[in-house]
């Protein structure tokens, strides 16, 4: 038997909105900050690797193309962050406090790597081309940073849903650095967001060549192939490391989405198809040319898989802790104009990101250039 007393007393000040919309915010915004980061660390990785192929004609100027938007993206990724990880504490501040304890120098090291790695990505945008050779080493070094973060918050939030481990990791000593690397699942887990960040750079790529059809189509053609070809191998890969996670998982949490829970299996079909879909749709436009397939239906149809699985893991994180859920439940005070004003800001923030980012230069109305 569980005892719910290991965790702490939930804050007794009431929601400020009914629960399900502090969910539905949470799913939301985690999943436009996984599209953010994917993008991002998929671009900056992929972008290195084009550095590196001595065989690709075009590898340089990739690189720097590439470099010129990844510091946007790295400020996207953090703003669109800064929601979901604000929702995490309101819904799952117990667990999330806990376990930020219990890592809190790998914690506080998060700011130092975010900035270091930030001012790497500046330095390769705005100096790439007079200073070569460091560029090259300022972008793996950005790169790793963020990796690095990745883990660390792989770790945080791992632990957050294993409450019964808290006390011995924190009796063996209080010393705040108790990553959670026991845990079956942390590097099933860690892998399956970094390969799906290479797959969703790939179509960061495919993207931009989408934007340079008409005006330079060999430098479009050779970005399409890279970066789609990328796509298809981080999926392939995804499919293996997707199944070694959902193997990973206690068995009562894998059977939710192996028939017990008809929400969860339904998301896993969706995501298995849509991702089988992608693989073979983009094998469809490589071979054909067909850079509009790519760019809108392979676009859309990961959009899709990338949300579907962040439901899954919403789901899969009130699965680990329903026992403690369950025994303290939330008290509600809607206040509904800060309510309505935020979803107002929200909305039309979405919005006007959206069209910078369509004004920069991602998504160039290219498709009347497209075969």
């Amino acid at each position: 038997m569980i005892d719910p007393g290991i965790v702490p007393s939930l804050d007794p000040n009431p929601l400020p909105a009914p629960y399900w919309v502090f969910k539905l915010l949470l799913v939301v915004t985690f999943t436009l900050h996984m599209m953010a980061m994917n993008l991002m660390l998929g671009g900056a990785a992929l972008a290195l690797l084009a550095r590196w192929r001595k065989s690709n004609a075009y590898g340089n100027r990739i690189f720097l193309d590439v470099a010129k938007k990844v510091p946007s993206l790295m400020a996207a990724t953090i703003s669109l962050g800064i929601a979901p990880l604000l929702f995490v504490q309101v819904l799952y501040g117990q667990y999330f406090y806990t376990s930020s304890i219990l890592v809190a120098w790998p914690w506080f090291l998060v700011i130092v790597l975010v900035i270091a790695a930030y001012y790497g990505f500046y330095f390769v945008a705005y100096r790439g081309e007079q200073r070569s050779l460091a560029a090259g080493r300022a972008m793996l070094f950005s790169t790793t940073l963020v990796l690095v973060v990745g883990f660390i918050y792989t770790n945080n939030m791992t632990l957050g849903l294993v409450p019964a481990r808290w006390a011995q990791k924190y009796l063996n000593g209080a010393s705040g650095w108790h990553l959670n690397l026991t845990e079956p699942t942390l590097f099933p887990r860690y892998l399956h967001f970094m390969t799906s960040a290479i797959a969703v750079g790939g179509l960061l790529l495919v993207l931009i060549a989408w934007a340079n059809w008409k005006r330079d189509r060999q430098y479009a053609l050779a970005l399409f192939r890279f970066g789609g070809k990328a796509f298809l191998y981080a999926n392939m890969a995804q499919i293996v490391i997707g199944m070694g996670f959902l193997v990973s998982l206690p068995r009562e949490e894998r059977m939710l989405f192996m028939g017990d829970n008809p929400l969860g299996a339904a998301l896993l079909g969706i995501g298995m198809v849509g991702t089988f879909a992608i693989i073979f749709l983009m094998f469809a436009a490589l071979r054909n040319g067909n850079i509009r397939l790519a760019g809108l239906g392979v676009t859309g149809i990961t959009a899709v898989v990338i949300a579907t699985m962040c439901v899954m893991r919403d789901i899969l994180r009130d699965a680990y802790l329903k026992p403690y859920l369950n025994a303290q439940p939330f008290a509600v005070q809607t206040q509904w104009s800060p309510l309505l004003l935020f979803l107002g800001l929200f909305v039309a923030g979405v919005v006007l990101w959206a069209v910078m980012l369509w004004r920069y230069g991602f998504f160039t109305k290219a498709g009347e250039t497209g075969k």
